[in-house]
């Protein structure tokens, strides 16, 4: 094997007019967050979720934390987040001085466990004067996060039939979620904001950026006002509120349009290497695989698969220059909310941390590399 190329994990696939579209940007002196790129990739994402309108920001973090603030989530509040997801989703909360309230995982969905929630919103919550109040200590719970982990979705209509009982935000974090559907409405579209990342390893890329999608036209408004300085007017350096400075650039904007003309074959290649691994590993050995909803139409984001010897396989895997990584580490392992309320019985996320692991799985990944990580897989644990 030494002499094998590196098989990298989730890479940018940079194979359409990106060149062409940045070049016009660099020709034009149009670099920055005034430019018509912008409004592009906005509309295109949006329409591609079927929304209204897209605000880009400069990460899916930013998007995140202006969703919460444009919620109303304030200084004090809860926000109900799963315990497995990446840290972005707890940051945005922490950035409002809210915290998470944290739910365990589903343990063949890997999303946040809807029995628990509905157990916690029943009895360890109370309405008072139109607010949902944390029984246990009187703080307000503001907003719900349900996060649409690697790409997959819980039973939405379960979800929102639990949450619409009660005054609750609800902000979709679908960062990892572009390109998947529940009973053929788009991620991102079942709260009035949803959230979209295209960090290096998402399924597409530019570089650093998000959007938030609705299909509420003064949300958007207001959304595209504070990530711009919240700047009022167009010729004099007047600013009516607290802003952010969390416009996407029309650079990147440019690279996400040509990213976007590319979407739909980066997601059937993602499909493709899913049917190939499953193919390949089901009854390999311990090996189990997230379980999908026959009513969820899943991109598949980033291949995971599930085994009691994840770090003898993770180490022989990296060995041999097969880039795989475990889940990210629960929220409440991390030092900044490991004193958060975390509702559990059976600390699932902490069992899928130690057990999952992600393999190669890039929108250009070959025939020959998906044959070489199975190969490797098979022949470790046999």
């Amino acid at each position: 094997m030494s002499n094998q190329q590196l098989i990298p994990l989730s890479v940018p696939n940079i194979a359409g007019n990106e060149w062409k579209y940045v070049k016009d940007c660099l020709d034009t002196g149009w670099i920055s967050s005034v430019g018509s790129y912008v409004t592009q990739f906005e509309q295109m994402v949006a329409d591609f979720a079927g929304a209204r309108y897209g605000v880009a920001s400069v990460n899916g973090t930013a998007a995140l934390h202006i969703a919460l603030l444009l919620s109303g989530v304030k200084q004090d509040d809860y926000v109900i987040l799963p315990n497995l997801t990446f840290v972005a989703s707890a940051n945005s909360i922490k950035y409002l001085g809210a915290e998470p309230i944290l739910i365990d995982a589903d343990p063949d969905l890997w999303q946040m466990d809807l029995d628990l929630l509905e157990e916690f919103l029943e009895n360890e919550t109370d309405e008072r004067d139109g607010e949902l109040i944390c029984i246990k200590d009187g703080r307000r719970i503001a907003a719900i996060m349900p996060v649409h982990i690697l790409g997959n979705m819980c039973d939405m209509d379960r979800f929102l039939s639990i949450v619409k009982k009660y005054p609750l935000q609800v902000v979709e974090d679908a960062t990892e979620a572009l390109g998947t559907s529940y009973k053929g409405k788009h991620a991102g579209t079942f709260s009035p904001m949803g959230c979209f990342s295209f960090n290096g390893n998402k399924i597409i890329s530019t570089g650093g950026g998000g959007v938030i999608v609705t299909d509420d036209e003064q949300l958007a408004k207001r959304a595209k006002h504070v990530t711009t300085t919240a700047k009022a007017s167009v010729d004099e350096y007047y600013h009516d509120e607290v802003g952010y400075n969390y416009r996407l650039v029309n650079l990147l904007a440019a690279v996400g349009v040509g990213q976007m003309e590319l979407l739909p074959s980066f997601i059937k290649r993602k499909k493709e290497a899913v049917a190939f691994y499953k193919n390949e590993l089901d009854g390999l050995a311990d090996i189990r695989f997230q379980k999908e909803l026959a009513d969820v139409e899943t991109n598949g984001w980033l291949f995971t698969i599930q085994t009691d010897r994840q770090q003898e396989l993770l180490a022989h895997l990296n060995a041999n220059k097969i880039v795989s990584r475990r889940f990210w580490m629960p929220m409440n392992k991390l030092p900044m909310y490991k004193d958060c309320i975390y509702i559990q019985k059976k600390d699932n996320a902490g069992y899928i941390y130690n057990t999952c692991l992600s393999v190669p799985c890039s929108t250009n990944i070959t025939d020959e590399q998906l044959e070489i990580v199975a190969r490797e897989i098979k022949s470790f644990l046999t």
